[in-house]
């Protein structure tokens, strides 16, 4: 039944007659007349005695007030309920983050975040792009902060982020260290710590350096932080986001190399975000451009 014929039936009901409860739902006499029948139509029962001017109750009328008044009553919570999730942000919030974000980009972001919406209660969990997209297919977690490939599958897609340029470093007493300038070519005479296989970060590092199979590959890890250590302590060269170099390693300049990765959002484009997810998009958004300034 249309929620609008029992509307009418219960204004009705209460003024006693179709003119004022017309005006009172901001419709005209004859609409409301419409409702009513309709209503009477699919219930198969007169609801209203028309007696010249006057309009009563009929005994299926009197007996249908308490449900009605229920139905409408439930369905105003409803919507109080749904007006209050849109206009209060709190809840779980389950995403996932890679290691790197999750260290170096999320601290100042999820401080902001959790002052401002203290009633949201986080689940983050740490994951490589392969399992994020995985578990947001699944429906495990809402959202995730990963490196972005260049191109994504439907139905999940991206919201770009940070952008985050990676340069070769070594440690400050590494022999390339004393070069002004090094080529592609000498970095293979050297070992190198490396993002694994099957990643965008590698795909990046391997177009931007030309390396090959004959690559003297020493390791290989997602883990930066582990790789960063390794190249500190001059076990051999490898590549890092700019914002992860400090004083303890010598950024080499190779001559036509640019390697630069986003980082964002990846998301399945056909959920709906709970006030929580769509906090945290903000905050994101907010953050991003207050860095920019």
């Amino acid at each position: 039944m249309d929620i609008q014929n029992i509307r009418a039936f219960l204004m009705v009901a209460e003024m006693r007659s179709f003119s004022r409860a017309a005006d009172k739902l901001f419709i005209t006499q004859p609409a409301i007349s419409k409702r009513i029948s309709t209503l009477e139509f699919a219930l198969d029962c007169q609801l209203f005695d028309r007696l010249g001017k006057n309009v009563q109750l009929t005994q299926a009328g009197e007996a249908l007030i308490p449900s009605y008044q229920r139905i409408i009553s439930e369905l105003d919570e409803t919507q109080r309920i749904v007006s209050n999730l849109r206009s209060s942000v709190s809840g779980h919030l389950k995403f996932g983050t890679s290691h790197h974000i999750g260290l170096h980009r999320l601290p100042p972001v999820l401080r902001q975040y959790t002052r401002k919406y203290p009633e949201v209660e986080l689940d983050i969990q740490f994951m490589d792009s392969e399992q994020a997209s995985a578990m947001i297919l699944k429906g495990s977690i809402e959202l995730a902060l990963i490196t972005l490939p260049d191109a994504i599958e439907k139905p999940l897609t991206t919201i770009p982020v940070w952008s985050d340029p990676m340069e070769c470093v070594v440690a400050k007493d590494h022999i390339l260290a004393a070069q002004d300038h090094i080529t592609r070519q000498q970095l293979r005479h050297h070992g190198v710590l490396i993002q694994s296989h099957s990643t965008h970060t590698r795909n990046i590092i391997d177009s931007a350096l030309k390396l090959d199979d004959n690559t003297n590959i020493i390791m290989e890890s997602n883990y930066l932080e582990t790789i960063k250590a390794m190249i500190q302590n001059g076990l051999g060269w490898g590549v890092l986001p700019r914002s992860m170099i400090d004083d303890s390693l010598h950024q080499l300049k190779i001559k036509g190399a640019s390697m630069n990765r986003h980082l964002g959002v990846l998301l399945h484009e056909s959920r709906t975000l709970s006030s929580p997810a769509n906090a945290l998009l903000e905050t994101l958004n907010s953050h991003d451009k207050k860095n920019k300034r």
